[in-house]
């Protein structure tokens, strides 16, 4: 997931990733600030931080932290479900002139994990094929753990929507049995209306 967003300084913005449980989600941001002169975002917010607050399905909060302009955050999914991942500038600015408008870069990775940038460049080729090897085997874990979690979600899903059409077959077999017993009163009530007025 890769994407950018405006935002005010000190406002908090949130976005909601689902992942299974044991996953490691790794995010790269970059903050740029809003130039009134140059009418352009600046490449970097020198000075500016930001807060990254994740929040566990069960409304705990699972990491809260300060970074720089620039940074990377990594958390592992302690739970299978929606985590809450907020970012808010630390402007120490007075909130009334705290409106620069700024541009926050972010680009999230579920399932990855660090690679050794060092071992890569190793010159030594059976480490790098057996690195190589090790990361395609976390990559299946990741998929097939994946899947896992997609099955499972599907099932309740599908076990939800069979509730739902069992609870509608027996309401519409209700206000069936209710239509048929309102006629068949109307019925006996029209006819000792006639007989008593000795219509029939």
């Amino acid at each position: 997931l890769a994407l950018y967003f405006h935002t005010g300084e000190r406002e908090e913005k949130c976005i909601i990733e689902d992942v299974p449980s044991d996953t490691l989600v790794i995010g790269n941001y970059k903050v740029q600030r809003w130039d009134v002169h140059k009418h352009d975002f600046l490449e970097s917010a020198p000075g500016l931080g930001m807060f990254v607050t994740v929040t566990a399905p069960s409304a705990e909060v699972q990491m809260s932290k300060l970074y720089g302009p620039q940074g990377t955050f990594s958390f592992t999914s302690e739970m299978p479900g929606e985590h809450i991942i907020c970012l808010q500038s630390n402007s120490t600015r007075f909130l009334a002139f705290a409106g620069s408008k700024l541009r926050i870069h972010l680009d999230i990775r579920v399932g990855e994990h660090f690679f050794d940038e060092s071992a890569v460049q190793a010159k030594d080729k059976v480490n790098e094929v057996k690195l190589g090897l090790e990361h395609l085997i976390e990559q299946v874990h990741h998929v097939t753990k994946e899947q896992n979690y997609e099955r499972e979600r599907e099932e309740k899903f599908r076990k939800t929507s069979e509730e739902t059409n069992s609870n509608i077959l027996w309401w519409a077999i209700v206000q069936t049995m209710i239509l048929i017993s309102i006629g068949i009163w109307q019925i006996k009530s029209l006819r000792d209306f006639f007989i008593s007025k000795k219509l029939v």
